[in-house]
């Protein structure tokens, strides 16, 4: 019974896709086929100071428009705030170095757009034979970092990241012993 109603759930979700893809097709199709009507404005007559493609007389400009910088900020804004982070993985009781140990980091990526719930997103990485790691761009906010690494205890923790460059210690246990 769950199959079926999975199987729906798809469906009408590919529907709804495909409706809403269908009505924006045919508002595009509409708006470009509308007549053009004569109370527009007209373009001011081109100047004798501008380039000779301007004065053939076709209606393509020269130059593209510059971008509006307000539009460039608005987009800097829409996007959370990154930070660096720096892992350093060592050994609990010697202090050495793991090296080759694969670090995972999970963190929330938005929402998704049926559920509401939030995405999350994994990277994974390796440290270098110094037991280190540079993460170039994580996002600010609550991140979950685990490390597995062959001979070593498996470690996970939450942490909340809210400076621009973070510097995180982890220190591996050795697994404890089964006879």
């Amino acid at each position: 019974m769950p199959t079926s109603i999975s199987r729906f759930a798809r469906f009408s979700r590919v529907g709804v896709l495909a409706l809403a893809v269908l009505a924006i097709s045919a508002g595009a199709a509409a708006y470009s086929t509308r007549p053009q009507s004569q109370s527009q404005p007209q373009p001011p007559p081109a100047s004798q100071d501008q380039t000779p493609s301007s004065q053939s007389g076709s209606s393509v400009p020269d130059k593209p428009p510059p971008p509006d910088p307000k539009a460039k900020k608005k987009k800097e804004s829409d996007d959370p705030p990154e930070a660096k982070l720096r892992i350093t993985v060592t050994a609990a009781e010697t202090g050495k170095p793991v090296g080759s140990a694969s670090v995972y980091i999970r963190y929330a990526d938005g929402k998704t757009f049926f559920t509401r719930k939030d995405k999350q997103a994994e990277e994974n990485f390796k440290t270098n034979q110094d037991g280190t790691l540079k993460v170039p761009s994580v996002p600010r906010g609550k991140i979950l970092i685990q490390v597995i690494a062959p001979g070593w205890h498996t470690y996970g923790k939450y942490y909340d990241i809210d400076k621009d460059e973070v510097e995180i210690q982890i220190k591996l246990d050795k697994p404890p012993r089964w006879y």
